[in-house]
């Protein structure tokens, strides 16, 4: 069995002592056996578990998420509808991510449109920005200025 400190395990799995100490704490990854100086030591299996989680948080899962995912991945008699529904799931949430994030660029490339970008102080985004009006994740909300038709700060 190849033992390791937390330096070379960060190397060997790619994710960082910072986080290989969060995911301890949050019950992502075992306690480690500990030298009897109190270092922390890191056996193969460890590493597998850490790229497991870093390849789970590059697709976007949640610690929670994960969590379930490590879980089943050590359950040899789980049912492979459960690591579906819940990768379904995560699917959903990126696709309302993504409209979120789509529906945001909308609306700061109208704000950029209707902002002039020369020398006059006014500015459009700013205003908005600074606004009291909730504003639309489209863009299309009619508290969001229109360009030539929008009032400084002063009225």
């Amino acid at each position: 069995m190849n033992v390791m400190n937390i330096g070379e395990a960060a190397r060997a799995s790619g994710v960082s002592a910072k986080m290989i100490r969060h995911y301890e704490g949050v019950g992502l990854l075992p306690a480690p056996r500990r030298t009897e100086s109190g270092y922390r030591q890191y056996a193969d299996a460890d590493i597998h578990t850490l790229r497991f989680i870093r390849r789970a948080r590059d697709l976007g899962f949640s610690i929670a998420q994960i969590g379930e995912l490590v879980g089943l991945w050590h359950d040899r008699r789980r049912p492979s509808r459960l690591v579906k529904a819940l990768a379904e799931v995560h699917i959903h949430e990126l696709d309302l991510k993504a409209r979120e994030l789509l529906a945001m660029k909308a609306t700061l490339q109208h704000l950029v449109h209707c902002c002039h970008g020369d020398d006059r102080p006014d500015c459009p985004i700013l205003e908005t920005l600074a606004s009291d009006v909730p504003m639309a994740a489209s863009g299309r909300q009619s508290g969001l200025p229109v360009r030539g038709r929008h009032k400084g700060p002063a009225g």
